[in-house]
């Protein structure tokens, strides 16, 4: 007989940090772009509205996006917010050259400009225009461009949709003031698209950028159905890494809005389609889902190893409770996309258009992962292949979709039938939400797991437009108040049969160096690594352990062992050598012996673990039984590696006769 063989976990390499992090002040922004007239004034009078702070490449950027009464050559000014004094910005100010056009939808200009090389944990304060022209200053402040984050999803605000414009921008407003009060640290705020009611309607886009913390977190945008027909979507707001191609748009070229697009931020990938494109094109030409689910391929394929995670984001919900459940054009995607995602190792989705809450089940190929999951389970241990889908509720309570009951179309990937487990619901999802009070979803995103939980931002009073207006409402304010929780999940991610092990590396001293073994089977907490006479890092720690088990009546010889490769933070690496052990039987039986201690390549110049090593082994005729084993981690690497959080792989093997 011969032991199983366990395969390479799961590659979670974390991804670089960002080059010029670590380096002087800001760099100087992009030349003049296209759309400015170069012979303008830059002291001409000039009124600037619609300012918002979007989402860059990474931490490190940021696009801003405005508009401007006059077509003249404008740009952002930024500087270190304790530089400014008496409001005037420094000398030292940084610039970033603006580019735009023409709008179509009103009159004016639109503008943006993208901030580059910022610094991590500072301060910022911005304004956009020109000299004799300026904005206000806003501000926003970077984080830690390392580790653990939050960021917050808001479903569809549609300002305009409930009849009362002003109705529905102060619940967007109350909602986005109760969010980040209760979490001012968070990254990012992602939209689920309909940002307005009627696309072009500039009044309503003035609403739904009236909060002032649309300055001051940076936003993740996405389009939605009501926001196609016209160019203001694009006009405010300028995304990343754009795919503007036709396949990704939907409607007239000359009047549509769109794309599909992509960042990282700090552990995640985040791709944003529009899914207003979804029909292939008659006439056979790459577009719709198969442009989407390509578009997608190519980015995971590109960059999927630079992060830890990959959450997709676009509008239209195909696994959503309320009326939109069975629109066709919904049940078209599952088709088109769940395989697809799948495949290619998304974690979760984040969608919206259905004013209602729901979270799926783990959903692998279109189907329910594990029959066995329980409807509301607190903790998701989803497999390969395993999906979350979100949907958001209204962020604005300018309209609500009640929740419709199952049909009978069955559990298959097209079908809207009952829940097994919950006849009241779809078969799909695990818990659905609809009070007819704002709520938003607050992801947290850490090293070995992603918590989410649904937060009320709202009770049945006002600012809440549809229950003003004479919708009913079953929430409470002292049973169900601001802040509290309709579900909150914790999804721990498939790792692989291996371990994935985790080195936070910081600065040389001052600082510390802090590590973990990370992964669903078991995350260890290796604590922090101490700096060694100036010269190297060390930090020590234990494996998970491994069970070993034999009753062959052969009592043939068997034996254990692991090898690391190199430790890996996007195109930093460092040797895996520099990883030694020292095995020892925690629980005897099964002849098992303990192999050698193995040293880090720093104290021996050997190759440590960076070759195959015996965890522990028995000879022939051994009694028969089981064992379990552990190793004690030795780290010692030079204080020269970069800042950065890397990872490796144990791959472990078993052999026997």
């Amino acid at each position: 007989m011969t032991l199983s063989t366990s395969t390479r976990a799961s590659g979670l390499v974390r991804r670089r940090v960002v080059a010029g992090v670590a380096a002087g002040f800001l760099g100087m922004g992009a030349a003049l772009g296209s759309g400015l007239m170069a012979t303008a004034s830059a002291a001409e009078s000039t009124t600037i509205t619609g300012v918002v702070l979007g989402v860059g490449a990474n931490e490190t950027q940021r696009i801003v996006s405005w508009y401007s009464s006059a077509d003249t050559a404008q740009k952002i000014q930024l500087a270190p917010t304790a530089e400014i004094v008496n409001g005037e910005f420094p000398a030292s100010a940084v610039s970033f050259d603006a580019v735009g056009a023409a709008n179509t939808s009103t009159t004016g200009f639109n503008r943006h400009a993208t901030i580059t090389n910022l610094r991590e944990n500072v301060a910022y304060s911005y304004r956009v225009g020109a000299e004799g022209s300026w904005s206000p200053a806003y501000a926003f402040k970077t984080q830690d461009f390392e580790g653990d984050y939050d960021f917050l999803f808001f479903g569809d605000p549609q300002i305009g949709s409930s009849g009362d414009r002003l109705k529905d921008q102060a619940g967007w407003e109350e909602t986005l003031k109760v969010a980040t009060a209760a979490n001012p640290n968070a990254e990012l705020l992602v939209s689920a698209g309909d940002h307005v009611e009627s696309a072009n309607d500039e009044g309503q886009w003035t609403s739904f950028l009236a909060p002032d913390q649309l300055r001051q977190y940076p936003l993740v945008a996405t389009i939605g159905n009501h926001d196609v027909g016209g160019k203001s979507y694009e006009q405010h707001h300028f995304t990343p890494n754009t795919d503007r191609s036709s396949q990704y748009y939907s409607g007239d070229q000359a009047t549509r809005s769109g794309g599909d697009y992509w960042f990282i931020h700090k552990d995640v990938l985040f791709i944003d389609l529009n899914s207003n494109s979804y029909a292939n094109p008659a006439d056979g030409s790459a577009g719709g889902d198969a442009a989407h689910v390509a578009y997608v391929t190519d980015v995971i394929n590109k960059h999927g190893s630079e992060a830890k995670w990959k959450v997709l984001v676009y509008h239209h919900s195909i696994y959503s409770p309320a009326s939109h459940a069975t629109d066709t054009d919904n049940k078209q995607r599952r088709e088109d996309f769940t395989t697809a995602f799948s495949n290619l190792g998304v974690d979760m989705v984040l969608q919206g258009h259905d004013h209602s809450y729901s979270r799926s089940y783990s959903i692998k190929n279109g189907q329910k992962e594990n029959p066995a999951e329980q409807p509301g389970a607190a903790d998701v241990f989803p497999g390969p292949g395993g999906v979350i889908y979100v949907t958001a509720n209204s962020a604005s309570g300018s309209k609500y979709y009640d929740i419709k009951k199952p049909d009978n179309t069955g559990t298959g990937i097209r079908g809207n039938g009952p829940d097994p487990l919950d006849p009241a619901k779809y078969w799909y999802n695990s818990t659905q939400n609809q009070e007819h009070v704002r709520s938003y979803v607050k992801v947290q995103v850490r090293g070995d797991k992603l918590v989410l939980a649904n937060v009320r931002s709202g009770t049945c009073a006002a600012p809440n437009a549809a229950v003003e207006k004479g919708l009913s409402c079953v929430n409470t304010p002292d049973g169900q108040p601001i802040g509290s929780i309709t579900d909150k999940v914790t999804v721990h991610p498939y790792h692989g049969d291996g371990q994935a092990i985790q080195v936070n590396v910081p600065n040389p001293a001052p600082g510390e160096f802090g590590w973990t073994i990370d992964g669903y089977n078991g995350l260890v907490d290796l604590g922090v690594a101490q700096e060694r006479n100036g010269t190297y890092f060390e930090a020590t720690g234990k494996i998970n352990p491994i069970l070993v088990s034999d009753s062959r009546r052969s009592l043939a010889p068997w034996s254990i062992s692991a090898n690391v490769g190199d430790f890996q933070d996007g195109d930093k690496t460092f040797a895996g050598s520099y990883l030694g052990w020292t095995p020892y039987v925690l629980d005897g039986g099964a002849g098992a012996e303990a192999g050698a201690p193995v040293l880090s390549s720093l104290d021996d110049q050997g190759k440590g673990l960076s070759v195959s090593s015996a965890l522990a082994a028995a000879a022939q005729g051994h009694s028969r039984g089981g064992a379990k084993l552990g190793a004690d981690l030795d780290l010692k690497i030079p204080d020269s590696i970069a800042k950065g959080s890397y990872r490796t792989t144990l791959t472990i093997t078993a052999l026997s006769s």
